[in-house]
């Protein structure tokens, strides 16, 4: 007896310092992505560490900390959030529109201040969500929002799911601060706010009006699993408090430094020596703020000193140490020159306005979704109309209004039609969607958009395969489904217009490589409605075949986490029809590997099993990302920078100094034409 609880105890203290390490280990990858922008680390290295931290967990449930990276996932549904006072006021800023202000910001404060000259720290004003953190001892201890100001709301358990907030603090060579309180925005970035409501539109569902509100929504999900479904982002600018043996910082850069050191990832700034040099990075700003990833509306003007900052106080509503600059808005007029019916992968019409060719935000602009029936009435938008045209989150053009008085009376209605503008199908709305569907699952606009989707990054990931070669091979008979992709011959390609024998070597090159995608990305690309990235990697990771996925029941779908009735129902539905099941016999007569139940790459072992690889130059035949996915399948992982311990280094045209480096160390260098005999087995990895 004795002995059993002496290994049992000896097993938990195994388990607790392996938990530890990998807790260590996620962190710090955490910290270069999201703070460091330096990843180091491959997602599916990431996603086994991450895996083995589930288990270990789940065998030790008495070893889970409500810090563990496991935790982000969400925790139990909520009815409401608690209000909780902040520890003094979160102040609103004071705007300003023009030059002019600025300096009249800036004379007020040297006047108060008694300063001849003022120094000032820029930074972007991120159009999002409010956040207010409070740490103890290290460890992330409550989440608010802003509030009205003097109480928040209590979203601790949603901010737990945002992968670039910090659950523990980073150590400094002084230690962690007792207690630290910190002000940030939760946003969402530009791509992912439109990948999110293209995802909205196809499922009917309402489209969140701007990425502002999308985050907002989002961080304001009663159930937390919702929220750690959406990719939420977070930038922390501001040290309210802090308390312990850290330095308190006298200065706006040494407090987003010390943030950065602590973990946080904190936005781009500027440090000025004078409000001339503002009005400058402001302007320069103006021009460029489109590149990026997140939509700013203005730039946040901030005095220097903090000790300066403190003695110019307050108004009732905002600091009199800073300011923010608002961008003008920036909309364009145009006119509707007519309004076409889009057909989308899972049936839904789409109204789309033609709009005579305009510049807004940087781009040309010709066309806008109207998203449906419902918002076209809603705006009385119509054919013929003056229209203020405007881009939501600087990347997806939005009608905002009409201009009536520019009416001439020869403006037309919009109605959708009865029959599907492809196939002639009836079209139908269900009674609990805004959207209006073509019934037919064989209609030609549904089959190219499926097959652009299954084609697509984030699905089968075939490089060159975009809409025009598409409809070119539909156009030519060449295939019907995404089965028939894999019987293509490099010959037939090359007859297609716009390609040649080169164009169709590549394209023969990435169709193969993409039999080795694992089994969420074949899922995924299936297109299946309610199926996005996250649920299709949550389902791969319960149901590890096709074949379980395809017998599952609603019920047994419904059992994995994440995954409603109306996913479980949708997925049960597709396996049913006759039409998939043929595609899928194909896919596995062409070798997909998930097709045929083959262990996906991400645990598999390989020749490649514990050897590090690093690439370097243009590589002719495939990307960066293909190469990455053969070494990973094959068991290796991929590095950014040569060292001692690496095996290969994989030299494309135009190398850079990683190759200098790779011979001054003596690492073995492959051609592409080697690494390419290495991936296909025709030579082995202890050849020379």
């Amino acid at each position: 007896m004795g002995d059993a609880v002496s290994r049992d105890k000896g097993a938990k203290h195994k388990a607790a310092e392996e938990i530890a390490e990998l807790r260590r280990q996620i962190a710090e990858h955490d910290y270069r992505y999201y703070v460091l922008d330096d990843p180091v680390m491959s997602d599916a290295e990431y996603d086994k560490l991450f895996r083995r931290l589930q288990q270990l967990e789940a065998e030790f449930p008495e070893l889970v900390t409500p810090d563990s990276p496991t935790q982000r996932v969400g925790g139990q549904v909520s009815s409401a959030f608690r209000s909780v006072p902040h520890t003094r006021p979160v102040l609103s800023l004071a705007n300003a529109f023009s030059d002019q202000e600025l300096r009249a910001f800036d004379r007020r404060a040297r006047e108060i201040s008694g300063a001849a000259e003022l120094d000032y720290v820029v930074e972007p004003k991120i159009d999002g969500l409010s956040i207010i953190l409070r740490y103890e001892n290290g460890r992330l201890a409550l989440g608010l929002t802003r509030g009205d100001g003097l109480s928040g709301e209590d979203v601790t358990s949603n901010v737990r799911t945002i992968g670039s907030v910090p659950l523990v603090l980073r150590d400094t060579p002084e230690g962690a601060p007792e207690y630290l309180e910190v002000r940030g925005e939760v946003f969402l970035p530009k791509e992912d706010f439109k990948q999110l409501n293209e995802e909205r539109e196809q499922n009917g569902l309402p489209l969140f009006a701007n990425p502002r509100n999308a985050a907002a929504g989002s961080l304001r999900q009663m159930d937390p699993k919702v929220t750690a479904s959406r990719p939420l982002r977070a930038l922390f600018y501001e040290i309210r408090d802090i308390r312990g043996a850290l330095p308190v910082p006298d200065d706006e850069t040494a407090c987003l430094e010390l943030l950065k050191t602590l973990g946080f990832p904190v936005p781009v700034y500027h440090h000025c020596k004078s409000i001339g040099e503002v009005i400058d990075t402001i302007s320069s700003w103006q021009e460029s703020r489109h590149t990026l990833p997140y939509d700013i509306d203005g730039m946040v003007v901030k005095v220097q000193k903090l000790g300066i900052a403190r003695a110019l106080g307050a108004t009732g509503h905002s600091p009199r140490s800073q300011i923010a600059f608002k961008f003008p808005s920036e909309q364009v007029e145009t006119k509707v020159k007519d309004i076409i019916v889009q057909v989308g992968r899972t049936g839904v019409l789409t109204p789309i306005a033609m709009l005579e060719p305009v510049v807004v935000s940087g781009s040309v602009v010709s066309r806008a979704s109207l998203h449906n029936e419902d918002l076209v009435r809603e705006k009385d938008i119509r054919i013929g109309d003056t229209v203020i045209l405007q881009k939501a989150g600087d990347i997806i053009p939005e009608v905002v209004a009409v201009l009536p008085e520019r009416r001439t009376g020869e403006e037309r209605e919009f109605a959708m039609p009865d029959g599907c503008p492809s196939c002639g199908s009836p079209v139908v709305r269900l009674p609990d969607e805004v959207a209006h569907r073509c019934v037919n699952i064989s209609c030609p606009a549904q089959i190219k958009e499926r097959l652009i989707h299954f084609c697509s990054r984030d699905a089968m990931d075939m490089r060159g395969l975009g809409p025009a070669i598409i409809e070119s091979l539909l156009q030519s008979g060449l295939i019907k489904d995404a089965g028939d992709i894999y019987s293509l011959r490099q010959e037939d390609i090359a007859k297609l217009p716009g390609m040649g024998a080169k164009s169709a070597r590549n394209l023969i090159r990435s169709i193969e490589v993409s039999k080795s995608r694992p089994l969420h990305k074949l899922l995924y690309a299936f297109g299946i409605r309610h199926v996005g990235v996250r649920t299709a990697e949550l389902i791969s990771r319960h149901l590890q075949s096709l074949d379980e996925i395809r017998d599952a029941t609603e019920e047994g779908l419904m059992a994995i986490e994440e995954v409603g009735p109306e996913t479980a129902k949708a997925v049960v539905m597709f396996f049913r029809q006759d039409s998939v099941k043929q595609m899928i016999d194909k896919l596995r007569k062409a070798g997909v590997e998930a097709a045929l139940g083959v262990q996906t790459y991400e645990d598999q072992a390989g020749p490649l099993s514990g050897k590090t690889l690093v690439l370097t130059g243009t590589l002719s035949g495939m990307t960066r990302h293909e190469a990455t996915e053969h070494i990973e399948r094959l068991g290796g992982k991929v590095s950014s920078s040569v060292s001692r311990n690496t095996f290969a280094l994989v030299v494309g045209s135009s190398p850079g100094s990683k190759l200098d480096r790779a011979r001054e160390l003596g690492v073995r260098i492959l051609t592409e034409e080697e690494f390419l005999d290495l991936v296909h087995g025709r030579s082995s990895v202890d050849e020379d």
